[in-house]
């Protein structure tokens, strides 16, 4: 995992590892949970698709398991201990200049502690949103982030042709 930019004004000396020690709860998604779909508009559900196909069978160990209902959109494994969204409206804690986030293996990402326990990430400066949310098993282990980075950096360009993504 790289930390090479930290966006929303991170201290330098802190990295998604040390972030993430920080952080604990729990995902609200259970084996056999329905996660809800994201709606994006057509060509952000393209990226969601290439997206889809690039996605790995396993995640920090965790065999794939999607959530219902079954879309291209989402993306499961653990039974809901790791849930991928795939073109999430923009978060509204994006505006807040005080959001803290990470940086794993060139995507940046924005964390979030939702009132219902867990920790979310969503991505930032993509043409789509991605949100991926941790159980409590990951509230010291940035590796499900550096492991999905790669198939999100392949498919999911920067939000302006001329921005760097990291």
């Amino acid at each position: 995992m790289t930390s090479s930019h930290r966006p929303f004004g991170l201290p330098s000396a802190l990295s998604a590892a040390a972030l993430l020690l920080t952080v604990a709860g729990c995902v609200p998604w259970d084996a056999g949970a329905s996660v809800a779909v994201p709606s994006p508009p057509a060509a952000e559900a393209a990226l969601c698709q290439a997206l889809a196909k690039e996605l790995p069978d396993t995640v920090a160990g965790l065999e794939r398991t999607d959530p219902d209902p079954g879309s291209e959109l989402t993306a499961g494994w653990g039974d809901g201990a790791i849930v991928l969204r795939c073109g999430v409206p923009r978060p509204e804690k994006m505006s807040d200049p005080k959001a803290q986030g990470v940086s794993a293996n060139g995507v940046n990402w924005m964390l979030e502690r939702p009132e219902g326990g867990g920790t979310r990430f969503t991505s930032v400066y993509r043409r789509t949103y991605v949100e991926v949310s941790l159980d409590e098993r990951f509230a010291h282990d940035a590796g499900p982030l550096a492991a999905l980075a790669e198939p999100v950096s392949a498919t999911i360009p920067c939000a302006l042709e001329s921005e760097a993504c990291s």
